[in-house]
């Protein structure tokens, strides 16, 4: 027997192309005999399409709450910042992935580092800014220079510069704000560029993967050219000692638990080059990039768990619906004679 799935993807944010490219590889990864696959495309202006056939809100909507479950390959605001997460809670339809909280939590940058700082993790020191702010004197002063200036709520370094002049401040905070009134402005964090993928298995148990670290060429940054243009280089595993890889991992798994995480998440960390050693997490990702060239994936092909694997992990911690229940609501029962389980091994 199959299970339906239903892979949403497209959207109306600034990574609308970014998700496509996300779905295209898990449609393709997707084992046909195992599951009946749907796609539901949300367009660049709301429009709803299933199976390429524009419909109406209602219709789409009826077609996800008849899945088994519903993989949401959103990036960005309108989807992956709680807002698909909330729709499908409603309809009562398992989905892979972060809830409501730790999807809206993880999308907004200055709401991460409140949780992640009452956790006891190092996060970066800086300041949040709305519209018409800007940094005070005595902040520049304990900073210094360069600063980082980001949009609260985008994703894939949308908006993203780093100022080395204070001149060039307001340029950036134009920048950003195109993006997002809600700016941080961020001290820069000197050090190695290491992501940590985070992944929960159907049975509960949480694992991090390999760290991988980043060498970025052009703006010097692993901003959005970097990301989707080739201007990076990954090695998997980073070349740490142990005892740094258990810390980073470590950390990761303790940001996963803050934000109150299920199914998957990716921190990206600065290892300091000299003096302190604790990591800082400077970033997380509820649902990171899922296309070739993603760290994500990347990361677990490097443990040994192949992506079509991975996507089955995904899918059956979906099924379990761990985490899901609430009090006096049952989980969705599993359909006659199957183990969703089962779907992963």
């Amino acid at each position: 027997m199959s299970w339906r799935v239903a892979v949403l993807y497209g959207g109306q944010s600034g990574e609308h192309d970014v998700s496509r490219h996300s779905a295209e590889s898990i449609l393709a990864a997707l084992d046909r005999d195992r599951y009946r696959v749907t796609e539901v495309l949300i367009g660049r202006d709301g429009g709803w399409h299933v199976d390429g056939r524009a419909v109406p809100l209602a219709s789409a909507l009826r077609v996800l709450a008849a899945q088994d479950v519903v993989f949401p390959a959103l990036h960005g605001p309108y989807g992956e910042d709680g807002t698909v997460a909330s729709m499908l809670e409603w309809l009562g339809v398992p989905y892979v992935g972060n809830g409501v909280l730790a999807s809206a939590a993880g999308m907004d940058k200055a709401v991460t580092k409140k949780l992640l700082a009452a956790e006891g993790l190092r996060v970066s020191r800086g300041v949040t800014l709305r519209p018409g702010e800007e940094p005070s004197a005595a902040e520049r002063r304990r900073w210094g220079l360069p600063v980082f200036v980001k949009p609260a709520r985008a994703g894939s370094s949308l908006g993203v510069a780093r100022v080395d002049d204070w001149a060039e401040l307001p340029a950036a905070l134009d920048r950003a704000r195109e993006f997002d009134p809600k700016v941080l402005v961020e001290e820069a964090a000197h050090g190695r560029e290491i992501d940590v993928a985070v992944l929960q298995h159907p049975d509960g148990r949480v694992e991090a993967g390999p760290p991988l670290e980043i060498s970025v060429t052009g703006a010097g940054f692993f901003d959005y050219d970097a990301k989707y243009d080739g201007g990076a280089v990954f090695q998997i595993p980073a070349p740490l000692d142990p005892a740094t890889t258990a810390l980073l991992q470590d950390r990761a798994v303790r940001a996963f638990a803050a934000l109150g995480c299920r199914g998957l998440l990716r921190v990206d960390l600065f290892l300091p080059a000299t003096g302190d050693t604790e990591p800082i997490v400077n970033e997380v990702n509820t649902f990171p990039g899922f296309t070739s060239a993603s760290q994500y994936p990347q990361i677990w092909r490097a443990a040994g768990i192949e992506f079509p694997d991975l996507l089955d992990i995904l899918v059956a911690g979906a099924l379990s619906d761990h985490g899901r229940a609430r009090p006096g609501v049952s989980a969705r029962p599993a359909r006659p004679g199957t183990d969703p389980v089962g779907a992963a091994s």
